[in-house]
């Protein structure tokens, strides 16, 4: 695996003595006020049998991609993409929540409505990043149809700036568009910018199909953070399938001897499926490698996946308190999508802190905070399954708990080992396993009771298979569960859409005997966004 060599026929750059361009066409706080009430209309009709009690989500509408992640002024703050006027994509628009403790969630005004020009057709996807003035600084993608109206003449994208009007962070003034689209050089996707600094430059990088339609991430470079000059392209997929990266990432970690190692995730659109590679509709993940200023991005390890589910794309990470955290968006690609009829669509995962282990891979792990939602603990101690036996734990689990589970491997032959959550009257259920046969941890969504199908697995590594314990940390919200694998090798996000009634938690074991050293279950607190 190489990096691009790539050089643009023209240098795709904004004069840098070129002030930003500010073009509007609407009355932003009209646009915002339009929005607010979309959202509360749709909020009004919305149907709670599935809303998530502790995952992100707009109260009314769709959402995707979080955006804008960061810490300040003692308050955290998550944005994500947002159509106000419906359950399905359309014309995006900035949400926005903010918590001091990223347990106890309140809604903020909307942030972002498209009112210029150069973001007619939608507020897309941006970081923020603490500037040197000590104020968030927030960069965002501004969308136009390139023929007015609909995707089939392709996208005019233009990367943007806001300012916060006050610490509070809850009304933004728009400086306008800092990097126009060189639509010489891309095939129209030229989007989500991702900034921060190293030594005394910052950069910016962000996805975007070359002319060849091979998905690239560009670098640029900025003394004062508003004026920004093309560097290189950072780094080219090698696969000529993938056509975009989206929502591209880029961070430094520290392995186990201290040394210095870069992270690049994107999400991928066009890789082919392979195995249980690359089942989703697009795909996001990681490459570690190395970096140093003035080149390009030197790949040691291959593409790997962030998460391992059937709902997990366009992560965003941003570094506070001395950690790396991320947000995922739980993404409902595949139809049917029931809770589009229930007023709102989508949510974000739980926060994730990510760290890379003495074997030098990556782990995302729930972070610490996540504890503090714990409102009571059962503890079952350790339990035996008979051959074919199965066990209800929780004959209703109020909709928020999490079990920690640890499987003795030593001790089990069953085929299958595990949960089956969301078990409803009817007999519908999701189960969460280890499936002995293919050596992993399976979320299996053949017998849910509504939504898409198929399953998923995480697979087990020689030496996590050799250790001869599993441990499972599984979160169980009203319509989507996420499975931590063996403190964080592995993350699985699905949702999982029950039928109505009382959902019970059951153990089960396949064709052989299982034994557990320990089961543990929290019931879990509401965030507050309800």
């Amino acid at each position: 695996m190489t990096s691009a060599t790539f050089t643009p026929q023209t240098n795709p750059t904004s004069d840098p003595s070129v002030e930003p361009v500010l073009t509007p066409i609407a009355d932003h706080a009209e646009q915002l006020r339009l929005a607010e009430a979309g959202v509360a209309a749709l909020a009004a009709t919305r149907d709670d049998r599935w809303y998530p009690k502790f995952h992100i989500a707009s109260s009314g509408g769709w959402i995707n991609d979080p955006n804008g992640l960061c810490r300040y002024d003692g308050r955290w703050h998550v944005f994500y993409q947002l159509h106000p006027y419906g359950t399905q994509w359309g014309p995006m628009h900035w949400g926005h929540v903010s918590s001091p403790d990223m347990l106890h969630w309140r809604r903020e005004p909307i942030a972002f409505a498209p009112s210029l020009e150069q973001e007619r057709h939608g507020v897309f996807s941006g970081s923020a990043v603490i500037g040197d003035d000590g104020k968030p600084w927030i960069y965002y993608t501004g969308h136009r149809w390139a023929n007015g109206k609909d995707n089939t003449g392709g996208d005019w994208q233009v990367q943007m700036l806001a300012r916060p009007d006050g610490d509070d962070m809850t009304t933004f003034t728009k400086q306008g568009m800092i990097i126009d689209c060189p639509t010489d050089e891309v095939d129209h996707h030229f989007r989500d910018p991702k900034v921060w600094k190293t030594g005394d430059v910052w950069y910016m990088t962000f996805g975007v199909s070359s002319k060849e339609r091979r998905g690239q991430m560009w670098l640029y470079t900025s003394d004062d953070m508003t004026h920004w000059s093309f560097e290189r392209v950072l780094f080219e997929h090698p696969d000529p399938d993938v056509f975009m990266l989206e929502c591209p990432d880029f961070f430094p970690i520290r392995d186990a001897e201290g040394n210095e190692k870069w992270v690049i995730g994107f999400s991928a659109m066009g890789a082919k499926p392979s195995g249980f590679m690359n089942r989703n509709v697009n795909n996001a993940g990681y490459i570690i490698g190395t970096w140093r200023p003035g080149g390009a991005f030197e790949p040691e390890t291959e593409f790997r996946l962030w998460d391992e589910g059937h709902n997990f794309y366009a992560p965003q990470s941003f570094h506070a308190d001395g950690r790396q955290i991320m947000f995922g968006w739980m993404s409902p690609f595949v139809a049917p999508i029931p809770m589009e009829k229930d007023g709102w669509c989508g949510n974000l995962t739980l926060p994730r802190e990510i760290t890379m282990d003495a074997d030098g891979d990556l782990v995302t792990a729930p972070v610490g905070e996540m504890r503090g939602l714990r409102t009571g603990t059962i503890g079952l101690g350790a339990l035996d399954l008979g051959v074919n036996e199965s066990a209800t734990v929780v004959e209703d689990d109020g909709g928020a708990v999490e079990i920690e589970m640890s499987i003795d491997l030593t001790r089990t032959d069953a085929e299958r080992a595990g949960l089956h959550v969301h078990m409803t009257g009817d007999g519908h259920y999701t189960a969460i396993v280890f499936d002995a046969q293919i050596g992993g941890v399976v979320i299996d969504r053949q017998n849910a009771a509504n939504g898409d199908r198929g399953y998923r697995v995480a697979p087990l590594s020689e030496a996590e298979l050799a250790s001869g314990t599993l441990d499972l940390r599984v979160f169980v919200d009203r319509g989507c569960v996420e499975v931590y694998v063996n403190g964080g090798k592995h993350a699985m996000s699905s949702y999982s859409f029950p039928s109505e009634g009382p959902r019970a938690i059951g153990l089960v074991s396949e064709s052989g005997a299982a034994h557990l050293h320990d089961l543990t279950m929290h019931t879990l607190a509401s965030i507050g966004l309800e």
